[in-house]
């Protein structure tokens, strides 16, 4: 037994480590290292990179702030060709956002961020890059709201251009409207160019309107043809607005 104590007494220390050593091996094994991971990774992590939540804000705002510009950019590209478009008519005319555009009246009217603060009038006509786009119905001192021509109400004085042949234009609540002619002898084709006509009382004469996409020359009581609007009315952010035809 005196032996044995002093056995121990000398190697105890060794024991211990070894016990240990064996323990955690078995440890390790059972676990396939997942508990010592763990360890490791609450250790080191106060050392591992990290960005900061404020570097994060500031990334998220550069990026913010590249989508504006981008946007920026786009926005003034448009404005500068439609300040071109005005130049090219010579005509004093005012130049408005569409601020108003709503899902189920898309194709009968918008609202625009100019009224009679900026000389907005009721009866103005409205144009775009492309083509007459409709008219002023109502105004309030920031805002005015436009009767689209391609309203299902909108009618409008059209003729086209190359044989001057006359009818009126409705709209389809669409892309197209529908163009019924006065005469049911034609001289029409696809094509066509059609604009307002002379004796239009709502838009001064010759302003383009549209295109001749096909004809129906057995509708009763007169001949029809499908009419695809040149101004591009569904995706349309800026607008020309001009005087009322009586001034």
């Amino acid at each position: 037994m005196f032996t044995l104590r002093r056995w121990w007494d000398r190697h105890w220390l060794q024991v211990v480590l070894v016990g240990l050593t064996l323990g955690t091996a078995w440890v390790i094994e059972q676990t396939q290292g997942a508990a010592i991971f763990e360890v490791y990774q609450s250790l080191t992590r106060p050392f591992q990179s990290n960005p900061n939540q404020q570097e994060k804000l500031i990334n998220a705002r550069v990026q913010e702030m590249l989508v504006q510009l981008s946007q920026l950019q786009t926005e003034n590209q448009k404005l500068k060709q439609l300040l071109g478009y005005v130049a090219e008519r010579k005509q004093p005319g005012i130049v408005a956002p569409i601020v108003g555009h709503s899902a189920d009246q898309w194709w009968q009217e918008v609202t625009l961020g100019r009224g009679t603060k900026h000389g907005i009038q009721v009866g103005s006509y409205v144009m775009a890059p492309g083509g007459l786009v409709g008219r002023v119905v109502s105004v309030t001192p920031h805002t005015s709201r436009v009767l689209l021509i391609s309203d299902a109400a909108s009618r409008v004085g059209v003729m086209v251009s190359r044989s001057h042949q006359m009818g009126y234009m409705r709209g389809q609540d669409s892309h197209k409207a529908v163009m019924q002619f006065f005469d049911k002898v034609l001289d029409v084709r696809p094509g066509d160019v059609l604009v307002t006509s002379s004796v239009s009382q709502l838009f001064p004469s010759g302003l383009p309107v549209g295109r001749v996409e096909s004809l129906n020359l057995q509708k009763s009581p007169a001949p029809e043809a499908a009419i695809e609007f040149t101004a591009p009315i569904s995706y349309l952010e800026w607008v020309v607005v001009y005087p009322p035809t009586s001034e």
